[in-house]
């Protein structure tokens, strides 16, 4: 067998039960137990046991209290798995979507989720998104889902605005009562 690691003593038993007791996470405090059996004098495995963790366990505690002091008792945080885009193609997916689609280039007069998901991501990244990711991703950007009225593409904007001002019909038309 090798031999025993040893154990930091700039706190001593006391210290760390004291500590213990005033600690939230239990986690921490099984690990802070754990350290005050064996700097009493307890076995390894029966300090382990005693606190709810098995040799192993107890080992890397006490590797981690020795190279970081307490924090090192704390657990650390999870960095998470990568995002589907990185940022550079985030700023573009933006940029994208700002800039309204072609007909003729895109096939389509406004951008939609698959269509996103399709032609941009699966275009221009090389990635396969489902549209509800998509959907996730584009409401982290601080864009909300809109959808878009429709618009016939052979509509003509300038007969549109005269129809509103009610330039295309015939004012004889309007009134009933008007004569003829």
């Amino acid at each position: 067998m090798g031999m025993a690691l040893a154990i930091r003593t700039d706190l001593s038993a006391e210290d760390l039960r004291a500590l213990a007791r005033r600690e939230k996470n239990g986690r921490v405090v099984a690990r802070m137990l754990a350290l005050a059996h064996a700097l009493e004098g307890k076995l390894r495995g029966e300090s382990a046991r005693l606190a709810g963790m098995d040799r192993q366990a107890f080992r890397d505690t006490v590797l981690r209290y020795n190279s970081e002091g307490l924090p090192g008792l704390y657990d650390r945080r999870s960095t998470g798995r990568p995002g589907w885009l990185t940022a550079e193609e985030k700023t573009e997916l933006v940029a994208i979507i700002f800039d309204r689609p072609e007909l003729n280039q895109d096939g389509c007069e406004e951008w939609t989720l698959p269509k996103l998901c399709e032609d941009v991501i699966a275009g221009k990244f090389s990635k396969t998104i489902h549209p509800s990711s998509l959907s996730r991703i584009v409401r982290k950007l601080g864009l909300s889902k809109q959808k878009a009225r429709p618009r016939h593409p052979k509509s003509d904007e300038e007969d549109q605005e005269a129809f509103k001002k009610g330039g295309s019909i015939p004012s004889c038309l309007c009134h009933p009562t008007a004569p003829r």
